[in-house]
């Protein structure tokens, strides 16, 4: 080979060099493009057929309504109303005339109460059991006597122990918030690999660090997919809990529209507590999605 071919071949070499790591990088920018079209594509085909399960919906309604001869209020009656309830949802013009949005501040906040202190009680007893067979053996049985229990019927139990009805409303959702969560908890903890203890063991861990390090860790996935069905158990029950405590809440104002005979007010109500239901849940999905194990 000669001096000049090998000069030229060197030449192509080193051009070759250094059009790889151009290369390279357009062919990262054009995967992660195609990545976000495809990313993209895939949320806006979910919209498309969110609408359209909606609008289907919605036709499905104006039929039933003009099947009843508008006895059932149509879509466009019921929105009306809906529009005027959020266009002034704070007032107060005393205690059984208030605006949809104190009532429905009050039920939230009647939920959560209930539903953290159900949560303090039943996320250790959750990993208890999980950890224990004794403890297994021991609060199983109570578990399993007690979960299938209607809400309602706990509601005269919370009035004789705290003589308010307020404070029964809470008692019933504290009570049926709590078996979702201990029963998924008791489950991931239960569910720890043994290598994992092995590795714990091994090293020495006390039992806090064993706790912090792997237990919780591990089994935190398990807990907020019971928290998330929890909280909608727990909003399942405030609406009727309300109905029969009355004075303020979003149960309370269904069932005081109905007595007004104000169908467009009470689809409207419950129209306000599917989309609040479905705002804790995507809440605690999103939770649920940051503490996954991704591969």
């Amino acid at each position: 080979m000669s001096d000049k071919d090998t000069l030229t071949l060197s030449a192509v070499s080193g051009q070759a060099e250094v059009l790889t790591p151009g290369t390279s990088n357009d062919s990262v920018k054009n995967d992660k493009i195609k990545l976000i079209i495809s990313q993209f594509a895939g949320k806006l085909k979910s919209t498309v057929f969110a609408v359209i399960g909606v609008l289907v919906f919605i036709g499905f309604w104006s039929l039933l309504s003009i099947y009843t001869k508008d006895a059932l209020p149509g879509p466009l009656a019921t929105f009306t109303v809906l529009k005027e309830m959020l266009s002034d949802p704070f007032y107060d013009y005393g205690p059984n005339d208030k605006g949809i949005g104190l009532q429905l501040f009050n039920s939230i906040k009647t939920v959560l109460t209930g539903f953290f202190l159900g949560s303090l009680i039943a996320i250790p007893i959750g990993i208890l059991m999980g950890a224990s067979t004794i403890c297994k053996q021991i609060f199983y049985p109570i578990v399993q006597l007690l979960k299938p229990v209607s809400p309602l019927a706990w509601f005269p139990i919370g009035l004789v122990v705290f003589k308010d009805t307020g404070m029964a409303t809470i008692f019933i959702v504290f009570i049926t918030s709590l078996w979702s969560t201990l029963i998924n908890t008791s489950f991931g903890v239960a569910s720890i690999p043994q290598d994992h203890k092995n590795v714990a063991k091994a090293f020495g861990f006390t039992k806090m660090r064993y706790l912090t390090k792997i237990l919780i860790p591990y089994s935190l996935p398990h807990i907020i997919t019971g928290l998330r069905l929890s909280i909608s158990v727990a909003w399942l029950v405030i609406v009727a809990g309300e109905m029969l405590s009355g004075g303020a809440g979003i149960g309370f104002f269904v069932w005081d529209s109905w007595n007004a005979l104000s169908l467009e007010k009470v689809i409207s109500a419950i129209i306000i507590i599917g989309i609040v239901g479905l705002l804790f849940d995507k809440l605690f999905t999103f939770i649920e999605s940051k503490v996954a194990y991704k591969a």
